[in-house]
């Protein structure tokens, strides 16, 4: 059999770009460094005081920076913008209590779920029994706040559309907000709640034992970098296999 130049030109530049495709393992390797973008605006999984990020996601990242033999950049990103700077390369790695989507997988890839959870209610201490329903929540007179750009929102718009909404841009606002009076209700993660409820007398999970929904939380990475995938969910197999998962939850309050 025969083949003109051009077919075993054309054949011969596609090994040459399988081979050179980019990897993205490789270049933190090179580099000495992994980035690591979060919102740093969700207790207790990520928080930002101005100067730190602090966090069980936080210090998970530092684990798996250590595994790798590199150190740990974290970059500061928003709900809203959480798949497109991961798009944007602005980071190799998204984390910090962030949901397993469908939606998500479909721009992303996700590591393996951890700590399942589900969606419930963060009010004022004494009125859990006021607020232990979606149809006790979802009326015009209930004030309900969420973060911008989050699974609480969109759980919030398809649940509870009949109350006022109040949106804003920045997650930790929204247990003060509750805290003042200014919403009746925040829409968070049993994870969330119970944290709140265990650092802020002020505040009083409802529906954290009988939560509305269930998920798991996990990582998100770039679309096609397999072997960065592949690594990830390794070392959270060997985190859980070796109690560290364990030991880092009962730092964070999650235990």
């Amino acid at each position: 059999m025969k083949f003109t130049a051009s077919f075993l030109l054309l054949v011969s530049t596609m090994a040459y770009s399988a081979i050179a495709q980019a990897d993205r393992l490789e270049d933190i390797k090179k580099q000495g460094y992994i980035t690591v973008g979060t919102t740093g605006d969700y207790k207790p999984f990520s928080y930002y005081d101005g100067s730190t990020f602090s966090g069980y996601d936080i210090d998970v990242a530092k684990y798996f920076a250590s595994e790798m033999g590199v150190e740990v950049k974290f970059v500061q990103t928003t709900w809203k913008n959480l798949i497109t700077d991961l798009k944007d390369d602005k980071y190799d790695i998204a984390m910090g209590g962030i949901t397993r989507r469908t939606s998500r997988q479909m721009e992303a890839d996700q590591s393996q779920g951890y700590m399942t959870f589900g969606k419930c209610f963060l009010v004022a201490t004494g009125n859990v029994a006021r607020f232990d329903s979606l149809e006790e929540v979802n009326r015009p007179e209930v004030k309900v706040g969420v973060n911008i750009g989050g699974t609480n929102e969109k759980f919030a718009d398809q649940y509870l559309s009949k109350a006022t909404i109040i949106r804003y841009e920045n997650n930790l606002d929204v247990p003060k907000a509750v805290e003042a009076g200014d919403v009746d209700v925040m829409v968070t993660e049993t994870p969330e709640a119970l944290y709140y409820q265990v650092v802020n007398k002020q505040l009083e999970a409802s529906r954290a034992n009988d939560p509305f929904t269930k998920s798991q939380f996990g990582y998100l990475i770039p679309a096609g970098e397999q072997r960065l995938l592949n690594t990830v969910n390794f070392m959270m197999e060997e985190m859980t296999l070796k109690g560290v998962d364990e030991a880092l939850m009962a730092n964070n309050s999650l235990k």
